[in-house]
C-alpha cells in the first residue's frame, strides 16, 4: 500500500517490538527447509545467516547467487526500533534520485489509460535486447516515489532497460473511464507487458512489485502459470492475504495509515469525479467521495467495478496468496517480519516450499517499505535493492545460456501516445 507520499505503494510499515539481531530467543527460526530446497553438505560454506528466515522449493537453486543473504541484516540504530518510526523516516525523508523521464500514455482495450515512464535517453543508449525491468509500484504510487527511484536507478546502471508502470490516477497518470485499477484486475498488466513485449521483442522481460504491486504482479504470474512472457520477478512487502491485511489495517497506529491512503485515493477520485455522475447502480460514490478508509472506497467503488457482491468478497478472491502454487517463473519474495500492512501470518509460506520456482526472504525489521539498513541506510536505497539486483541479473546471466521458453502473448497492440 502506500502513505500520503504514497502509503500503500509509496508508504512503508514496522513493527512495535525491537528484537537485537544477536538475540536468537527473539529471532524466528533461522532457516527453514523443505524436503524439496534442502542444500546439499557441499553448499555448507555458504549457509544463510541467522538473522533471516529462508525457505522455498527453490532455495537450492537461487541461494547460491545471493551473497547478501550470508552476512547480517543490520537495522540503522534508533530508526528502526519501531516498526512506525522505520516506516514514516523512509517514506517521508529516505532520498529521491533524480531522474529525467520520457512519458507514454497507453490507451487500453476498455478505453481506460496507464502511464509508462521510460528513462529518457535509454532508447538510444541501450541495445534492443538488454534486459527490460517493469516497476509496479503500490497502491497510489507512482515514479516519482523515493523506492521506485532507487530500483530503477540501480537497474539502470548494470545496463538494464527499466519502465515505471503508473496504474491508472497513479503517478499523475489520466483517468479516462469510470474505472480505477484494483487489487483483483489483470488486463492492464496483460495489455502493459504485452506492449513492451512487441517494442524489445529481443529483450528478456522481468518485474519488480511493492505492496499493491506485488499482489497484483504475482497473480499474474499465477495466471499465465507456463504461458508467462516474464523471465523472473520479485514480490517485496506483499500483503498477500489482503483479508488479513485489512484486519490489521483497521487496528491501532495503523489507522493513521489508513486514513493517508484513503484521503489520497479520494484525491485521486475527486479529480475525476465528472465521470462517475449519474452512474447508477450499487456505486456508493458520496462516500467514495469522502471515504474515511481504504475499506470505504473499496466497498463503495473498487468491488463493484469490478464486480464482487462485497468488500470482503473482493479481498478473498483478489489475494496473491492463492497464485503461488501456480507460479512457473523464477519468483523472489521478500518481506518484513514486522510489517503492519503485509502481515507476516499471512505469507503462504507452505506453498512457497512446495514450489521449486519461489524463495522467500524474511527479515525480522524493515516495516512496510522500509529496510533503513546496510550500507546506503539511512537515506539511501532501501536494504532490498542489492539483492533484488543480483537474483535478477542471475536470472538473466541463465536466460543467456539457453533458448527461450516462455513465448511473448501476441495481443494486438494499442494505441501509443508521448508526453515528454
Amino acid at each position: 500500500m502506500a502513505t500520503t507520499r504514497s502509503l500503500v505503494g509509496p508508504t512503508p510499515f514496522l513493527h512495535p517490538s525491537y528484537n537485537k539481531i544477536n538475540n536468537a530467543s527473539l529471532i524466528k527460526p533461522l532457516l527453514h527447509l523443505s524436503s524439496s530446497s534442502s542444500m546439499s553438505a557441499s553448499d555448507h560454506h555458504q549457509q544463510p545467516h541467522p538473522s533471516f528466515e529462508i525457505l522455498g522449493g527453490g532455495l537450492h537453486r537461487f541461494f547460491p547467487s545471493l551473497t547478501h543473504l550470508t552476512r547480517p541484516y543490520n537495522p540503522f540504530p534508533f530508526i528502526t526500533w519501531n516498526r512506525h518510526v522505520e516506516t514514516i523516516f523512509a517514506s517521508f525523508f529516505r532520498s529521491t534520485p533524480h531522474v529525467t523521464l520520457r512519458r507514454q500514455c497507453l490507451r487500453t482495450k476498455d478505453g481506460g489509460s496507464v502511464a509508462l515512464d521510460w528513462v529518457s535517453g535509454d532508447d538510444r543508449r541501450l541495445l534492443p535486447h538488454a534486459p527490460l525491468l517493469i516497476l509496479l509500484p503500490g497502491l497510489t504510487g507512482g515514479s516519482g516515489d523515493s523506492y521506485v527511484r532507487h530500483m530503477l536507478v540501480r537497474a539502470r546502471s548494470k545496463g538494464w532497460r527499466v519502465v515505471v508502470f503508473n496504474s491508472r490516477g497513479c503517478g499523475d497518470s489520466p483517468v479516462t473511464t469510470p474505472q480505477f485499477y484494483s487489487a483483483s484486475f489483470l488486463g492492464d498488466m496483460h495489455e502493459v507487458v504485452s506492449h513492451v513485449s512487441d517494442r524489445y521483442p529481443n529483450a528478456n522481460l522481468y518485474g519488480v512489485g511493492w505492496s499493491l504491486g506485488a499482489n497484483i504482479l504475482v497473480r499474474y504470474l499465477g495466471q499465465e502459470s507456463h504461458n508467462c512472457p516474464l523471465s523472473g520477478a520479485v514480490s517485496l512487502c506483499n500483503p498477500f492475504n489482503l483479508v488479513v491485511s485489512d484486519e490489521d489495517f483497521r487496528k491501532g497506529f495503523n489507522k493513521i495509515y489508513d486514513k493517508a491512503l484513503s484521503s489520497a485515493l479520494c484525491k485521486i477520485f475527486n479529480k475525476h469525479a465528472l465521470l462517475f455522475e449519474d452512474i447508477g447502480g450499487e456505486y456508493n460514490i458520496p462516500m467514495v467521495a469522502n471515504a474515511k478508509s481504504v475499506r470505504e472506497f473499496d466497498d463503495g467503488l473498487t468491488r463493484v467495478s469490478f464486480g464482487f457482491k462485497s468488500v470482503d468478497d473482493y479481498y478473498f478472491n483478489s489475494s496473491s496468496s492463492d497464485s503461488i502454487k501456480h507460479v512457473q517463473t523464477p519468483l523472489l519474495c521478500i518481506q518484513a517480519e514486522n510489517d503492519p500492512i503485509a502481515p507476516s501470518r499471512g505469507i503462504p509460506r507452505e506453498d512457497i516450499k512446495e514450489n521449486p520456482n519461489c524463495l522467500l526472504v524474511v527479515t525480522s525489521k524493515g516495516g512496510h517499505l522500509g529496510w533503513v539498513a546496510g550500507d546506503e541506510a539511512p537515506l539511501g536505497a532501501p536494504w532490498t535493492d542489492p539483492l533484488v539486483i543480483d537474483f535478477l541479473q542471475y536470472l538473466e546471466t541463465e536466460a543467456a545460456k539457453a533458448p527461450q521458453t516462455c513465448s511473448n502473448s501476441g495481443d494486438n497492440k494499442e494505441t501509443l501516445q508521448s508526453v515528454v
